[in-house]
């Protein structure tokens, strides 16, 4: 079924070419400002306008957000519903799964490939399946920045958006293997 929905909305965006937030709003979602959706996430097609995203909101690729779950309709002939409300300034990894009935505060990180199944409070770093409490938003950024002291920083020269030359590559491959493979990236 999701494939379904995925070629549902390339056919979409190949006749109405639009940018994927503006999709997504005309078709129910409330979306803040400044908001950055990655290739092929998946906003519920069925259920949208129970979805609620803030400002500053980050989807990596493959996210997907569920505001129904149809495991009861089987069994049950009704399908489970749930509003889900992503906060402000939050960055959702690639992959990550939000079911229904979820609310996620302001200023959350969630982990590549979790799985959202309960609230997440504001200012917190979340990550697994099902996704758990790793640390304070404050914890994290301080541990980041401790990093940034010793580890590598290359600026958006270094990036494909820029052309990133193969002399730069080979740079980069370099030092990031003389220091534990972590850098940072503009």
């Amino acid at each position: 079924m999701n494939r379904w929905r995925l070629l549902l909305s390339n056919v979409y965006r190949f006749f109405y070419p639009i940018d994927i937030v503006t999709m997504y709003k005309r078709m129910g979602v409330k979306i803040g400002n400044n908001c950055n959706f990655q290739n092929e996430i998946i906003i519920d097609f069925s259920h949208n306008w129970l979805i609620e995203i803030g400002n500053n909101v980050t989807l990596a690729p493959r996210v997907h957000i569920l505001a129904h779950d149809a495991s009861t309709k089987i069994f049950l002939n009704y399908t489970k519903l749930g509003k889900v409300k992503i906060g402000d300034n939050i960055f959702i990894g690639a992959g990550a799964i939000i079911l229904p009935g979820v609310e996620i505060g302001n200023n959350v990180i969630i982990g590549a490939g979790s799985i959202v199944t309960k609230s997440i409070p504001e200012n917190s770093v979340f990550s697994g399946n099902p996704a758990k409490f790793i640390c304070s938003l404050d914890d994290f950024l301080k541990k980041h920045k401790n990093n940034m002291i010793v580890s590598p920083i290359f600026d958006e020269s270094f990036t494909q958006r820029q052309n990133v030359s193969e002399k730069k590559k080979i740079e980069m491959i370099t030092r990031l293997t003389e220091n534990n493979n972590i850098g940072y990236v503009d």
